[in-house]
């Protein structure tokens, strides 16, 4: 059931490295005198490094739209959807796409841009910093199916940043009846926010729960003295701040990094 990774991917354990696109027009922080071309010329910088230090795929996302919302507004899939078709022809690795907080808005992104996969919110109701979060499975994957993105990786974000589950549930219970109910592609378990380290013990208990046949990624705060400890574990890891300048979340990719991080994980695969 797995081997679609590989055949995705080029590889087992895969590393997804994030693209973390700038601010964009109706966000708070967007730089409306530089426009969507700094947008584009920082988006091309980090790819770029991202690409050259070795990562095995890339996955863009609206990470400066701060704060988020769950609905996200035409505006932010228009100017992803922009910066994606100018680098379409620079992109040499597998892509995905995160519209956070909005599966939807992922999925038509994901199919107008033609990204292989999509992480998103898809289960659960959450008390969260963006107030009450509801989501809705069957709807969403049939709106998958409805705009013919049936092949679209789904990556399940089960441990959601910055929220918290409203029925206290352990992750065990969480991910057995995520993989019955809603046939995830990959199980994401992340730490309080991006960067945070993801929780060692929770990502085995969740592996565990997940059985042989679905995939668990770490999906924040893997680092070059824990990737090795992290890929015992999971099958793959998405892996943003870690990469840039000084490991800090506001900087841009820093390719020597990247390599530096890949180097380890290839000698962890060999």
């Amino acid at each position: 059931m797995m081997e679609w990774i590989k055949d995705v991917f080029g590889t087992e354990k895969p590393i997804i490295a994030m693209c973390h696109l700038q601010a964009m027009p109706g966000d708070p922080q967007y730089d409306k005198e530089s426009g969507m071309e700094l947008v584009v010329e920082k988006a091309r910088h980090d790819l770029l490094a991202l690409q050259e230090g070795g990562v095995d795929a890339v996955m863009f996302s609206n990470e400066f739209s701060l704060p988020y919302l769950t609905n996200v507004k035409t505006e932010t899939v228009a100017s992803m959807a922009r910066v994606i078709g100018e680098l379409k022809s620079e992109i040499k690795i597998p892509y995905g796409v995160n519209c956070l907080w909005d599966p939807n808005a992922s999925l038509d992104l994901a199919a107008a841009t033609g990204a292989q996969f999509v992480r998103e919110i898809f289960t659960g109701v959450y008390a969260s910093d963006f107030g009450l979060w509801n989501t809705n499975c069957g709807d969403i994957v049939r709106h998958q199916y409805a705009i013919g993105a049936e092949k679209v990786k789904l990556l399940f974000n089960i441990v959601p940043e910055a929220a918290r589950y409203l029925a206290d549930r352990p992750i065990e219970s969480i991910a057995k009846t995520t993989v019955f109910n809603c046939k995830p592609d990959v199980l994401c378990v992340s730490g309080a926010t991006a960067g945070s380290a993801t929780d060692p013990e929770i990502l085995s208990r969740a592996k565990e729960a997940a059985g042989s046949d679905v995939a668990v990624f770490a999906n924040t705060g893997c680092r070059k003295d824990t990737i090795e400890k992290i890929l015992h574990i999971a099958d793959g890891a998405v892996v943003g701040t870690t990469f840039k300048v000084d490991g800090k979340f506001e900087n841009l990719a820093d390719k020597d990094r990247v390599k530096e991080f890949m180097d380890v994980v290839h000698s962890f695969r060999d």
